[in-house]
């Protein structure tokens, strides 16, 4: 089969949208917790060698170091790249190296790593054959991989879904970010290049909004993927309305006292 050829200006774009609003504050006031369960899933500690892949603000890569790993955190973001270099000084993680790269080209040699993880980073790289191929790639015999995703029946998986008649359609051989959050997709993705394969499903509570239009208008400023969603409406306001109401009935319905519940895959496996 003829790989899919990548659009020259696809990835800048990837970089721009990553760019946009504040990434930060969804990592840092939502889901910091993430980053220490992917830390403890994959028993990080000292001597290991650590990739940290579509780090964003290193809100995973940061507890690894803390850990006592040394730890390479990559993206396609130098933005967010910056900002996760400010949060390792004032954390005083200090074995930590920031990369620019591409998940689904990544600039290390094979078997470099002893573990390779990534939490709701690379499930956004639209080709999910390739860096599911480079994840495992980059780690050597015997060494750890683990993932955080969002699951395409959770709260942001429907989110995505709530977007995506509003939004431009993916390149051709694109796949939606949360099948990485499907057991039955990564497995086929990683193959027989791993084995001790273990998977559970788990949520985080999220009790930052006490309406839907709140978490809204709260991802409108801050989350690109929403952003760009935006973007491309601009001055059809019809249709700007029809996405504002069809984001805020969705965190309607999942708010309950206060709170919301999003659902996320943790996934780890021993590379072959």
């Amino acid at each position: 089969m003829t790989a899919t050829p990548v659009s020259p200006d696809l990835k800048a774009r990837h970089r721009v949208m990553w760019g946009l609003g504040n990434y930060a504050r969804v990592a840092d006031e939502l889901i910091p917790e993430l980053g220490q369960v992917i830390v403890e899933a994959c028993e990080i500690g000292p001597g290991d060698r650590v990739l940290d892949i579509a780090a964003g603000t290193g809100n995973a890569a940061v507890p690894a170091a803390l850990a006592g790993a040394e730890v390479v955190a990559s993206d396609l973001s130098p933005e967010l790249l910056d900002i996760g270099r400010s949060h390792a000084e004032e954390a005083g993680a200090e074995s930590l190296t920031w990369r620019v790269a591409d998940a689904e080209a990544l600039p290390f040699a094979d078997a470099e790593f002893d573990v390779a993880m990534s939490t709701v980073g690379i499930m956004f790289a639209p080709f999910h054959e390739k860096a599911a191929a480079e994840l495992v790639r980059v780690v050597r015999p015997g060494g750890r991989i683990g993932l955080v995703s969002w699951t395409p029946e959770g709260f942001i998986g429907q989110m995505f879904a709530a977007m995506k008649p509003f939004m431009a359609p993916p390149p051709e051989g694109a796949q939606p970010p949360p099948r990485w959050g499907d057991e039955s997709h990564v497995r086929g993705l990683l193959g027989d290049q791993v084995t001790d394969v273990r998977a559970e499903k788990r949520t985080v509570a999220i009790d930052s909004f006490d309406t839907g239009a709140e978490f809204r208008d709260f991802f409108k400023a801050c989350y690109g993927p929403t952003i760009v969603a935006y973007k491309g409406l601009a001055g059809d306001e019809a249709r700007t309305a029809d996405l504002d109401a069809a984001l805020a009935d969705l965190g309607d319905r999942y708010l309950t006292a206060g709170a919301m519940s999003w659902e996320y895959l943790l996934l780890t496996a021993v590379r072959s």
